[in-house]
C-alpha cells in the first residue's frame, strides 16, 4: 500500500512560485508512475506532470511546459516546481501513483490508483 501526503501550496500572485511536494511512504521497490494532477471547481482533474520513478522520464500537460518542473529524490518522494503562476493555474493540486505497467507514464488521472489529500494553489492578479 503507497501513503502519499502533499503538501507546498498556497497563494501567491501572478508571476509567483511555488514548490509543492509528495512524502511517499509505504512504497516497495517496484517502479512507479508518479504524478501531479489538479482539479478546479467545477473541472474534471487534470494531470500536469508525470514521472517514472525508474529513469525519471518526465510528461508535461502542453499548458504547464516552461512553467512547471516534475522531480523526484532517491527516497521516491516527488516534487513540482511551479514557476510564473497564473490565474488559470488556481486549483487543488494532487499527488497519484500506479505501479508502472509497460514502458510509459501517462497523464490520465483515471489511471492511477493511489491518491494524497490534496494541497490548495490559489494565484491572485
Amino acid at each position: 500500500q503507497v501513503q502519499l501526503v502533499e503538501s507546498g501550496g498556497g497563494s501567491v500572485q501572478t508571476g509567483g512560485s511555488l514548490r509543492l511536494s509528495c512524502a511517499v511512504s509505504g512504497y516497495t521497490y517496484f517502479r512507479y508512475c508518479m504524478g501531479w494532477f489538479r482539479q478546479a471547481p467545477g473541472k474534471e482533474r487534470e494531470g500536469v506532470a508525470v514521472i517514472d520513478s525508474g529513469d525519471a522520464t518526465t510528461t508535461y500537460a502542453d499548458s504547464v511546459k516552461g512553467r512547471f518542473t516534475i522531480s523526484k529524490d532517491s527516497a521516491k518522494n516527488t516534487y513540482l516546481q511551479i514557476d510564473n503562476l497564473k490565474p488559470e493555474d488556481t486549483a487543488m493540486y494532487y499527488c497519484g501513483a500506479v505501479l508502472l505497467r509497460g514502458n510509459n507514464c501517462y497523464l490520465n488521472a483515471e489511471n492511477y490508483r493511489y491518491w494524497g489529500q490534496g494541497t490548495q494553489v490559489t494565484v491572485s492578479s
